[in-house]
């Protein structure tokens, strides 16, 4: 089969051998999968994959199971996206079973594609680590993106008011399009973010140049999720501010987590996120999508910081 890999900075569709599917994993033949920042990432070498997982590129994909075990909840032909640890980008890619989900009603391949990752990680930052609760106020960091565009969407269904920080007062408006109370442009004005504090919850994929800013911004018993580093890993804060608020910060990333911990995640997407694609309440952000062959060309235009919501490579036409 061909697969994606990130090859000292560049990309490559290379061949690599089929992946055997044991018990409780599914083979999907893969339409499309989606980009995100650690794709990037481990394109440059500054990621790389969990022990034991391929080193083929993508954390989430879309497509059509053509293998499954005895006993397996799915069924050769059935249309799916999965959570992955790596492995999306390629022809083929086998899963846990459980980290499955079936494609809304509605959704093409294509556009699935882009929800998995990016769902999966506000969901469990906001609402799991987090402990959102009904009307608690957030502020979404680099809300445009594509784990800002899906946690604007949540919030908004599940009654949290929400405020981003964003690259473009175009950007601004096209998160205030999605549910977005408001919000500033962070070369304009960060700092009138204090204008909507104080805020329950931080969501942080910024890390070092924001901490100062979000320590004053959160109040009482406030939560600070760290789930990026765009911003720098060094900082400075005055704990004193941190223990007058009893303020709790975590630090989480999704992709290291064990099998049974994505299982439990996914199986809470599927009971309480899931049914609202169906209804129309959520909808995927996809901005673009390219056919793997111009997958240079995705990949700039992600790193390129101007993406509102996602981007996808489209591996089978004849699926998607």
């Amino acid at each position: 089969m061909k697969a994606l890999q990130g090859i000292e900075g560049h990309l490559e569709w290379v061949d690599r051998p089929e992946p055997a599917c044991g018990q409780g994993q599914v083979r999907i033949q893969v339409a499309a999968a989606g980009i995100n920042r650690a794709d990037l990432l481990q394109r440059a070498g500054h990621y790389p994959p969990p022990p034991g997982v391929t080193d083929t590129l993508g954390l989430e994909c879309a497509g059509v199971i053509t293998e499954a075990g005895a006993g397996s909840r799915w069924k050769v032909g059935d249309r799916v996206c999965a959570l992955l640890a790596g492995g999306g980008m390629a022809e083929q890619v086998v899963v846990d079973e459980r980290h499955a989900m079936a494609v809304p009603r509605g959704l093409s391949l294509t556009e699935v594609a882009a929800v998995p990752e990016v769902y999966a990680t506000a969901w469990l930052n906001l609402y799991r680590l987090a402990a959102l609760k009904p009307a608690e106020k957030v502020l979404l960091h680099a809300g445009a993106s594509g784990v800002g565009t899906a946690a604007i969407q949540l919030c908004k269904a599940f009654g949290n008011p929400c405020w981003v920080s964003v690259g473009s007062a175009e950007r601004l408006a096209y998160c205030e399009g999605l549910g977005a109370e408001g919000g500033v442009v962070r070369s304009v004005d960060l700092e009138s973010l204090r204008d909507f504090a104080p805020f329950d919850v931080i969501l942080d994929p910024v890390g070092a140049n924001y901490a100062p800013l979000n320590l004053q911004l959160l109040g009482l018993d406030g939560r600070w999720v760290i789930i990026g580093l765009m911003g720098g890993r060094i900082t400075e804060l005055d704990l004193a501010k941190l223990l007058g608020k009893r303020v709790q910060i975590t630090g989480s990333t999704l992709r290291s987590r064990d099998a049974e911990y994505k299982a439990e995640l996914i199986a809470d997407l599927e009971e309480k996120v899931w049914p609202l694609f169906a209804d129309g309440t959520l909808k995927p952000q996809l901005e673009r999508y390219f056919p793997i062959g111009d997958a240079q060309a995705a990949f700039a235009a992600l790193e390129s910081n101007t993406v509102s919501g996602k981007i996808a490579l489209v591996i089978d036409d004849a699926l998607s």
